[in-house]
This record gives C-alpha cells, sequence and structure tokens, in this order.
C-alpha cells in the first residue's frame, strides 16, 4: 500500500507535471469509485491546476475557484502519467484525467487498481469541503505529533496507534513496522509503559524511517509503478534475518495483515503471541 513516503513524492512529481495546466477531461473509468456527486467531473473542465500536494496518504489536486480533487490509493491504486494521453480503457483503470498547458501539450494521469479489497477512489470537493481529510490526525513532521508521542497517554498498542489515520495521518503497516524496528520497541507495547527516551526514540525513528523512505521515492520518474520494489527494512520479511542482530524476523499474523518484528531488538527474546497461528494449532 502507498504510504506518506510514496504519496509524498507523487505528489510533488505531479504538481511539476501539471501545476498551471489546463483541465481539459476527467474520464470515469470506474464509476464506484467516484465517491462524490456534486460537483461533478464536467465541472473541471477549463479550471487550472493551482498545485499539486499530499494530505496523510490522499493526494490533493487544488483548481482555480478551489475546488479539489482527492485521490486515495487504498492498497492496489497506481498511477501512470502517459504523454501524450492515451484513449484506452485498461481493465484496471480507474479515472483518468488530462490537462493541456501553454504550450498545448498535454498530459494524461491515469489512476489504476490492482487491489481486491480496500479500492483506490477520488472525491470532487466544492470549495470549503473537507471530505474525507476532515477526520485526519495530524502529520508525523508536525508539534501536534511530538506533543502525542512525547506528552500524550494513549493506551493501544503502537502499532495499532500509529496506523491510526485519525491519530497520525499517513502511515501504514509498513513504516510502522519498520519504525518501530528502529525505535527497539515493541509493536504491543503503548505510550503509557514508555518513559522519556523511550518516547525520544519512537518520535525521532518515525520521522527518520519517513525520511529516509522519501529520499529514496524522490528517485523516481513518473507516476506510480506496479511494483513499489523492495523498499522496507523489516516489512514483510517475516523468517529473514534482523538486518541488527541476525536474529530471525518474527510476525503476528491476523485476520487480513500481518506485523513483523525482531524478537531480540524488540521484545526482549520474547516472541508474540500469534493467535491464528494459535488456533492452527489447535
Amino acid at each position: 500500500m502507498p504510504e506518506l513516503p510514496e504519496m509524498q513524492a507523487l505528489a510533488e512529481r505531479l504538481d511539476a507535471a501539471i501545476r498551471g495546466s489546463r483541465w481539459i477531461s476527467a474520464m470515469p473509468l470506474q464509476f464506484s469509485a467516484l465517491k462524490t456527486v456534486d460537483p461533478g467531473p464536467d465541472d473541471l473542465l477549463n479550471r487550472s491546476v493551482e498545485d499539486v500536494s499530499r494530505r496523510g496518504k490522499y493526494l490533493v489536486i487544488r483548481t482555480s475557484g478551489g475546488a479539489r480533487v482527492l485521490v486515495h490509493l487504498s492498497q492496489g491504486g497506481r498511477v501512470d502519467v502517459e504523454r501524450p494521453p492515451k484513449s484506452t480503457r485498461p481493465r484496471p483503470a480507474v479515472v483518468r484525467f488530462v490537462f493541456e498547458d501553454h504550450a498545448s501539450t498535454a498530459t494524461g494521469v491515469l489512476v489504476k487498481e490492482f487491489g481486491t479489497e480496500r479500492k483506490a477512489g477520488w472525491w470532487i470537493l466544492a470549495p470549503g469541503d473537507e471530505g474525507p481529510l476532515e477526520g485526519l490526525g495530524p502529520e508525523p513532521d508536525s508539534a501536534e505529533f511530538e506533543a502525542l508521542i512525547l506528552e500524550g497517554s494513549d493506551g493501544r498498542r503502537l502499532h495499532t496507534m500509529l496506523r491510526d489515520q485519525r491519530t497520525v495521518a499517513g502511515i501504514g503497516r509498513g513504516y510502522t513496522d519498520d519504525a518501530l524496528h528502529a525505535a527497539r520497541l515493541s509493536p504491543f507495547a503503548n505510550l503509557t509503559s514508555l518513559g522519556g527516551p523511550e518516547r525520544q526514540r519512537l518520535l525521532d525513528a518515525v520521522r527518520a524511517v519517513l525520511a529516509g523512505a522519501l529520499d529514496g521515492e524522490r528517485s523516481r520518474s513518473g507516476g506510480l509503478p506496479t511494483k513499489l520494489g523492495d523498499r522496507f527494512t523489516v516489512h514483510r520479511r517475516a523468517g529473514a534475518p534482523c538486518p541488527t542482530c541476525g536474529d530471525t524476523l518474527a510476525r503476528v499474523a491476523f485476520e487480513s495483515y500481518e506485523l513483523v518484528y525482531c524478537p531480540t531488538c524488540q521484545t526482549g527474546g520474547k516472541r508474540l503471541a500469534d493467535r491464528r497461528m494459535s488456533r492452527l494449532l489447535r
């Protein structure tokens, strides 16, 4: 799933590609993916693109007149930048946006979906409408997030808390696994169990992991490819050696996802209970 680093770098590339361009068309190719009714796609025509940015895991395309288009790629959404725009309708396509710059050069932005569960979607928001952005928590680089980590009393597991978009926006399972590994903290610990140095270590690890990933993502060009590459340190690497201590990385499997951790680095040598495996062994 694309998370903050992938979406931030993608927003920067799209901003460079279409800022100042005129919106030529917005063609829904999977009609259930459009989550709003009014304004509609035709209301975007001939508006100019003011900028492209990111909020949480959402792309935000701001247009003249104040309307905004949001795109969320969910688990399997991807983006192609087309020069010139194509007219084909690929099977996994969600929507194609077409823009024209001052030199009459057209650029297409095709959103595609390769997931089977939660699907990519897009919204057209009238001025003043926050839509799904309204419930998002602070960004990881904000003062609000720093205060939460250093002073907060959230009793949920760290892995749950960091993935909750209402608590902190932009982090998913992958960078949560990597940040907790870098901080040498159990995914089942909570803020109330951490002392001051551990809280600072967590804050620093979250920001460092995201910053390092963003540096890597900025080396891409164009859209966001189907295969994002081997971008994680421990996420999805259960059974491999820990890159820090060499112990075997372990996992806890849930109904639709798993978390990965190092028993030596993060849990004092203890293996966390894996309820799904326990049921299978009964």
